[in-house]
């Protein structure tokens, strides 16, 4: 029967057996003495390896009150590995013939690097978990913010369930090495390292500043005893004054310039996050439409909208990053610049935006570089003294309008699942036919960059008609290819009739008329439920002045 003890080890109690409790006792007294010849560190580095051991033995004893025996220290003492001069030191101990062998059992694990971070660590640690530069991870989480909405939220998630590496066992574990004594020994020395050299060059540049300081302040005291020795000057001791004040003024200017750089980053940083997220989740969500107004260029554009947004975003986000860490800098001066990489890597990035967004917009440009039309020719049965009749209607199920009229506004729309741009750009005119047949044309227009391309955009437009006996129905509107949503795309209908044939406007088509010459100068707006006779060189009303004779008998 053995005696058991009860030990704090990295802060946990175990229930550990006299035999393991001596075992493991000579192999932190080994560790201890290795390292005894070099104090530097030596107490955090006893510190890690117990918290390492006591982490593995976490593992081991999963019953509270189970018992740590020998042959659990001896395998805590396989995956940790010895003392390089641990046979010297105790000669009983290492008649145990361990092997020696550094075990990474561990494996590599994830964790947020609280050395490296920009705002949590979690770019870094995943950086160092897959091996890659933490700039691209950062880029690619920007990527998802912008392109998709939910890159933020996907970083306060990671933020919230990823540790930060504090102890040197958890940074060996993010890096993917050992967690073994050279291992933590080695950690733990670079760190020390590193702040010694800190500190040095904190203790050199103070040195120097007091000596500086010191040479400043002798220069001072001699000129105060040169002064006591002349005739005090008023005239000088008042430009000084004028100047402490003025530099006291200017340093107030800078630091109020610099809460101004601060607050207007911090606030287009947050609009852009706010706009981002809302533009990328809409997108994620199949929502389009009228919510979602992106710039003219976006269409008909050579690059997707998504990544012309990531541009435009990219374009205006970075300089004002830059302001705000110039604010943060002006403020503090601890805050420090960015790196040459990272400022590199910026540049080099708002760049490629910048070159993305000109491109499209030369692109922008082209496309309405050259005008082109589509005409069709319809004949008409209507012969003289026979009355057409003209109507306009509009397809309510595509988009309603409660009154049809000309419109310079145009609306998208979906029909079988293609987004397609609605219009109510239409002009309707009459005129005397040259022979004794009626027809009609149909002039469509719109632009491209050739004359071919606007073409082809012209006859793509979709328009259309019906014709009942002497009755033409118009479509009050035409659907057009979502590109072409901000070109000048417009449609001309032109009526050419016989002398002596009669024409009716019904009253849906008096807002479309345009340019139509009469007798008596009838404004189009007017011309809406009468008849019209063509003359020989122009139409003449043959009901209006029944209706002002009527008027002006009710009058009487």
């Amino acid at each position: 029967m053995n005696k058991t003890i009860n030990i704090n080890l990295g802060g946990f109690f175990f229930h550990i057996d006299e035999t393991a409790y001596q075992k493991l006792k000579r192999y932190l007294e080994s560790i201890s003495r290795s390292l005894s010849e070099d104090p530097q560190g030596k107490n955090e580095i006893i510190a890690d390896i117990e918290a390492r051991i006591s982490e593995l033995l976490s593992e081991k004893i999963t019953d509270a009150r189970q018992v740590v025996n020998e042959s659990d220290i001896e395998d805590i003492i396989a995956i940790m590995g010895q003392p390089e001069d641990y046979a010297e030191a105790e000669v009983t101990y290492s008649e145990a013939n361990y092997s020696y062998q550094r075990n990474n059992a561990s494996g590599k694990k994830l964790f947020r690097d609280g050395d490296d971070k920009f705002l949590g660590g979690v770019a870094s640690g995943i950086g160092h978990y897959f091996d890659i530069d933490a700039i691209w991870v950062r880029l690619g989480l920007l990527a998802l913010f912008f392109g998709a909405g939910f890159g933020i939220i996907l970083y306060i998630i990671l933020w919230i369930l990823l540790p930060e590496a504090k102890t040197t066992a958890e940074k060996l574990q993010m890096e993917g090495e050992p967690v073994n004594i050279d291992n933590i020994e080695k950690k733990i020395r670079e760190e020390f390292t590193h702040v010694s050299e800190n500190v040095k060059d904190f203790a050199n540049n103070a040195s120097e500043k007091i000596k500086d300081g010191a040479n400043e302040f002798s220069e001072k005291m001699s000129k105060t005893f040169t002064a006591k020795t002349k005739k005090n000057n008023g005239l000088e001791d008042f430009l000084n004054a004028i100047g402490n004040i003025f530099l006291v003024f200017f340093r107030i200017i800078g630091k109020f310039i610099g809460v101004i750089l601060v607050f207007v980053a911090a606030a287009v940083i947050l609009s852009l996050i706010i706009g981002g997220f809302s533009v990328g989740s809409l997108e994620f969500l199949n929502i389009d439409g009228n919510f979602v107004n992106y710039p003219h260029f976006f269409y008909d554009a050579s690059l997707p909208k998504w990544v012309l947004t990531i541009c435009l975003f990219t374009l205006i986000g970075i300089p004002f990053i830059v302001l705000f860490v110039l604010g943060l800098r002006i403020l503090s001066s601890n805050v420090k610049q960015f790196s040459k990489t990272t400022s590199l890597t910026l540049v080099g990035i708002w760049l490629i935006a910048l070159l993305a967004i000109i491109f499209t917009g030369i692109e922008f440009g082209t496309t309405h570089a050259n005008y082109g039309k589509s005409i069709e020719k319809n004949e008409l049965n209507i012969a003289k003294k026979d009355t057409l009749i003209l109507k306009m209607v509009n397809d309510d199920s595509i988009y309603y309008r409660h009154n049809l009229r000309r419109t310079y506004s145009k609306q998208e729309v979906e029909i079988n699942n293609t987004v397609k741009v609605y219009s109510n750009y239409l002009r309707v005119d009459v005129e005397k036919s040259n022979s004794d047949k009626a027809y009609f044309v149909i002039q469509k227009e719109s632009y491209g960059r050739t004359s071919i391309k606007a073409r082809k955009n012209a006859e793509k437009i979709n328009y259309d008609y019906n014709i009942t006996g002497n009755s033409v129905v118009l479509d009050a509107f035409f659907l057009s290819e979502i590109k072409n949503i901000f070109k000048d795309e417009e449609i001309r209908i032109t009526f050419f009739i016989p002398e002596q044939t009669t024409v009716y406007f019904d009253n849906s088509i008096k807002n479309f008329l345009m340019n139509i010459r009469t007798n008596d100068d009838i404004d189009e707006r007017d011309m809406g439920n009468h008849h019209f006779e063509m003359t020989d060189d122009s139409l003449e009303c043959t009901d209006c002045e029944k209706e002002e004779e009527i008027e002006i008998k009710e009058t009487i």
